[in-house]
């Protein structure tokens, strides 16, 4: 391996662990701004209880009324509200080939919705909403606060058919709240039409907002909750953006808004639930928590959204609700046509441009005509592989005509031991190169076309639903890790070991083995510091990053350490002669080899560094 591929590979290192030092920083980050939130949230909450003993001092027979929900069941002067109150509570299923959604007449909201067609881990139906663990609902004054989820709605058989609810809560007046629900064949999408009819004299003039509130518990569906968990998080969407932004991602948080927002999304690794309204929310407050790994429903997140609306004042008034309830499938969620798709985390701008243009377009035509999907993360891996090897040909064949110069380097670092002449058997490095016809930046472009490849996989396999439950080999799932042995306490951070991601990491060791083993690095420390950094640290971080992840990612890592390697022994046994190389040196002679533009460079910011050392040195002597 040439010097400029193991700087390369301490450059990834360093990013990496940037990286960690990042988040861990955003996490203390958000640990203190969600302090800050909690402080905020305190003070208001005792300005409203203060405000709210004020009133009742003032108007005593209020008390019920305005009492926490916590507290005994609200009264209402109308009586049709106070029967609501009572209602017996009533289910009503919505069913087509993708979604069984059942509603509850308690709140009119609802209750449990099953994607059919997929399994939990566990093998067990899909909800993506449970029953019992999902409140949703809306508050608006008439006059005084209604709260749909207190109240019991009536359903209206009559206004219904097999893919549509309709439920309805009367006021004594004669108007009444309507909520519809139409389910429509072969979609995931389930749409509301919230109606508020007749009740123009009972909202207040002054009223010109309602609160909507979604609170849900969605649970684990797949096999490792730390990587469920990470690709895990709540979605919001301003109209007229590139992609949302989100929080979350295995960690608590919060975040508020007084801003249009058109959806959000709460949004498990592989499913979502999504809320959007086509005339838009006026403000947002967004929370999410993890709950523990062993906590014993098997619950993985809590979301809650709580979203305020414009409504205005008419005899009827009509506020439609989009959800959808399904895969994150990028073609699926494009088609809705309203930035679905931007849940799935591809990347950055390039990155997921390559991503969306080339390995999803790439992985979805593959699949057309083969069945195993680690086949086709084979097939895809040679293709990539065949187009960049014109690129990397270059690396592979500057690498190999390193390692036939070792004699000749291992004469220059004999003869340069001091450190203090690193800067001469730099030099004298450069000129054997120029001699030989090695381009010392030969390895950087390469490098630099496949790392976005590299992150683009990297992105691209956790987050991609059509490996959920595709078996390869001993993996039984390639979207999760293949675990062929498993402990039960953690131990430094993991309690299982990947098959897959262990034979990616010995891959990545030998391949630096063998590409180094004719490479001297003399008594130069920093040589052995990146010896010891490429050898040995990234494989091991390689292993512990990739353990957890999909095996499908750490299997394609593999075949792709693989192939460099059959490329890298072609091109030394056929394309590469030791002994050609060390002619032309050997021609080449005493005589100065022609200098590059960066070599001249170079030499002028050394010759640059020794002056300003002797003007110090002269300096010192005064």
């Amino acid at each position: 391996m040439d010097k400029n591929s193991i700087i390369g590979f301490v450059l990834i290192a360093l990013v990496m662990m940037g990286f960690f030092g990042y988040q861990s920083r955003q996490y203390k980050k958000q640990v203190a701004y969600q302090a800050q939130l909690d402080s905020i949230a305190a003070v208001e909450q005792f300005r409203a209880d203060s405000a709210r003993a004020a009133y009742l001092q003032e108007h005593p027979e209020d008390t019920v009324a305005v009492a926490p929900q916590s507290a005994a069941a609200p009264v209402f002067s109308d009586s049709l509200l106070n029967a609501a109150v009572a209602g017996d509570e009533q289910l009503i299923t919505l069913s087509n080939d993708r979604l069984e959604v059942v509603l509850t007449t308690k709140g009119a909201q609802p209750y449990s919705v099953k994607v059919l067609g997929y399994q939990t881990y566990q093998k067990e139906d899909l909800y993506i909403l449970q029953g019992g663990k999902t409140r949703m609902g809306f508050v608006i004054y008439a006059p005084r606060a209604v709260d749909s989820r207190l109240l019991n709605f009536s359903y209206v058989p009559e206004a219904s058919s097999d893919s549509t609810a309709v439920m309805r809560l009367v006021f004594s007046n004669g108007g009444y709240i309507e909520q519809k629900y139409t389910l429509s064949a072969n979609t995931y999408s389930l749409n509301e039409t919230l109606s508020f009819v007749g009740m123009q004299d009972l909202i207040p003039r002054n009223i010109n907002t309602f609160d909507l509130q979604f609170d849900a518990v969605i649970p684990r569906m797949e096999k490792g909750f730390k990587n469920e968990s990470q690709y895990s998080r709540l979605n919001y969407y301003f109209p007229d953006t590139n992609k949302p932004e989100n929080i979350g991602n295995g960690r608590k948080g919060s975040k508020r808004f007084d801003n249009r927002i058109e959806w959000f999304a709460f949004q498990q690794q592989f499913f979502s639930a999504i809320v959007r309204a086509p005339q838009y929310f006026t403000a947002g407050d967004f929370s999410i928590d993890f709950l523990p790994k062993d906590n014993p429903e098997g619950d993985l997140m809590s979301c809650s959204a709580k979203m305020r609306a414009d409504v205005r004042s008419a005899e009827r008034i009509e506020i439609p609700l989009e959800y959808y309830f399904g895969p994150n499938d990028f073609k699926g969620l494009k088609a809705y046509g309203h930035s679905y798709e931007k849940v799935i985390p591809l990347g950055g701008k390039w990155i997921g441009w390559f991503t969306k243009w080339v390995i999803i377009p790439l992985f979805d035509w593959l699949s057309q005509f083969i069945k195993s999907f680690g086949i086709i993360i084979l097939l895809m891996t040679l293709f990539i592989k065949i187009v960049v090897f014109p690129f990397a040909y270059k690396s592979y064949s500057s690498s190999a005509k390193m390692q036939a110069l070792k004699p000749l380097m291992d004469k220059i670092n004999e003869k340069y031991p001091k450190q203090e002449d690193a800067m001469k058997k730099q030099q004298e490095t450069m000129a054997l190169y120029q001699k030989a016809g090695i381009s010392p930046m030969g390895g950087c472009l390469p490098m630099l076309l496949q790392m976005p490849i590299l992150w683009a996989m990297f992105r691209f396999f956790p987050a991609s639903i059509q490996l959920r439950q595709k078996p390869f080999l001993w993996a039984e799932d390639l979207s999760g890790y293949d675990d062929v042995i498993h402990w039960g306490t953690s131990i430094l951070g993991m309690d299982h070991i990947s098959l897959f991601a262990l034979l990616m990491a010995l891959s990545m060791f030998f391949y630096s083995r063998i590409t180094m083993q004719n490479q001297s690095t003399g008594n130069d420390p920093n040589a052995q510091m990146m010896r010891f950094m490429s050898l040995y640290m990234m494989p091991v971080m390689m292993f512990f990053i990739c353990n957890n992840l999909s095996s499908g990612l750490s299997y394609y890592y593999l075949l792709s350490n693989l192939i460099t390697m059959l490329e890298t022994w072609v091109i030394k046994k056929w394309f590469v002669h030791p002994e050609e190389i060390l002619a032309k040196v050997k021609a080449a002679g005493d005589k100065p080899a022609p200098k590059s533009k960066w070599q001249q460079r170079l030499e002028e910011a050394q010759k640059m560094q020794r002056e300003m050392e002797k003007q110090k040195a002269k300096n010192k002597k005064r």
